[in-house]
């Protein structure tokens, strides 16, 4: 369950969303926090026509470049949609902790879905569908209705 601790860092995801989609990207934000400490911001890029540029992994690049894997394993990532599987492998890889995330996998597919917005060209599965050794924590369904906005927000831009 997402804690009021959770949800300072989450919402700080949301934020990093918005910026993301005001740079004319999808919006998707997320941070890595050790001990209380946030070690790195990161939103999507992907606007600028490479589609691997998600948050998360850039996470996870900085997280093999400045940590060490013990180090790695005691952080945690927010984010403000669940990783898409790419990102699950790479987190996984990585050997990164805790992932706490606003919105869902299958939320985003169903307003995606709602939306009239075609699915991207990867099945969009649960994190620990594809790396069940992680711990997760989410959906916030506190956040729901804000994300939601930014991705209907994304689509009229996208129109």
């Amino acid at each position: 369950m997402v804690d009021d601790a959770d949800l300072v860092y989450l919402r700080r995801c949301v934020d990093l969303a918005r910026e993301a989609l005001d740079e004319c990207n999808a919006p998707f934000g997320s941070l890595l926090v050790s001990d209380g400490e946030v070690l790195v911001e990161a939103k999507n890029g992907e606007g600028g026509g490479d589609p691997t540029r998600h948050p998360e992994l850039a996470l996870v690049r900085w997280a093999i470049a400045h940590l060490t894997p013990a180090e790695r394993a005691t952080t945690t990532v927010y984010t403000s949609g669940e990783h898409c599987p790419m990102c699950s492998a790479a987190h996984a890889w990585a050997g990164l902790g805790r992932i706490v995330y606003a919105s869902s996998a299958a939320q985003l597919t169903e307003w995606l879905d709602a939306m009239g917005i075609a699915r991207a060209p990867v099945r969009a599965l649960s994190i620990n569908d594809v790396a069940p050794g992680i711990p997760t924590t989410g959906p916030a369904p506190q956040l729901a209705g804000a994300i939601r906005e930014l991705h209907r927000l994304h689509r009229t831009r996208q129109d």
